[in-house]
């Protein structure tokens, strides 16, 4: 896929990304440690969206989200693994295409 399109489809994902860490240096700290699973939801959330993009990742989110009150059991919940990564995570969590994938053409 040309380098621009690919960078326009990442767009939402990476304004959804910025949005949720905003959320969570911002907003999250007021509420304390009170997730009852790992990672927390709005990290999860934002592991969905960077793996899954924002439709998907949205709904595994908010999925969570629904899950997570104070009967819940809680424990560890690791975001679904994609079977094929288009897409690598920058240090910053914004979401670029993957070099690897590219250079083996349509996939």
């Amino acid at each position: 896929m040309n380098p621009a399109a690919t960078f326009v489809l990442l767009v939402p994902r990476n304004v959804c990304v910025g949005i949720l860490k905003a959320y969570r240096a911002v907003i999250s700290p007021l509420y304390g440690d009170v997730c009852r699973y790992y990672p927390s939801c709005s990290h999860y959330t934002m592991q969905a969206i960077q793996q899954h993009g924002v439709v998907r990742g949205v709904w595994l989110g908010t999925r969570r989200i629904a899950r997570c009150h104070p009967w819940a059991e809680g424990g560890v919940d690791d975001v679904p693994e994609r079977r094929h990564d288009k897409y690598s995570i920058t240090r910053f969590g914004f979401v670029v295409a993957n070099p690897q994938h590219a250079s083996h053409g349509k996939g």
